[in-house]
């Protein structure tokens, strides 16, 4: 009988600006990360007789959802690089970088072009809670390291 296994504490994701500096996370206050293409590669188009047009799209664009503990080093650092950037020049806006390697499954995803689609949700209430950051990135290469 073959298997294999998967644990998330493979996973590290680096998040980086040049004027801000990066942050490594590999766990802590850390609960999930998302990546998830914004188009489709392939449209068909069917003509009248049947035969089928296929086009190939160049878009490789896509969202990454990061969701972190409320207080959590890592949730603090992105309000910080979010702050940062809201005062900055437009040029600094889509200059974050994020790379996101899965050890066990040799998946490496690098993201540029990245930039906040807006401030997280907010939750206070009894218990602690996580708010979910999503960063839009102009280009995602995924490949098998």
């Amino acid at each position: 009988m073959s298997y294999t296994t998967y644990s998330f504490a493979d996973v590290s994701m680096v998040i980086s600006h040049p004027s801000v500096g990066q942050f490594v996370a590999t766990g802590a206050g850390l609960g999930s990360i998302s990546t998830s293409m914004a188009q489709d590669r392939s449209a068909h188009d069917l003509s009248a007789d049947g035969s089928v047009m296929v086009s190939k799209i160049k878009g490789r664009n896509g969202n990454h959802t990061i969701s972190v503990q409320q207080t959590s080093e890592l949730n603090k650092w992105l309000l910080k690089l979010y702050n940062y950037l809201e005062q900055a020049p437009t040029s600094e806006w889509a200059g974050i970088k994020i790379t996101i390697r899965a050890s066990a499954m040799q998946d490496l995803i690098r993201s540029t072009g990245v930039s906040f689609q807006k401030l997280p949700d907010k939750p206070f209430q009894a218990q602690g809670q996580q708010v979910s950051w999503v960063l839009m990135a102009a280009d995602i290469d995924q490949t098998v390291a």
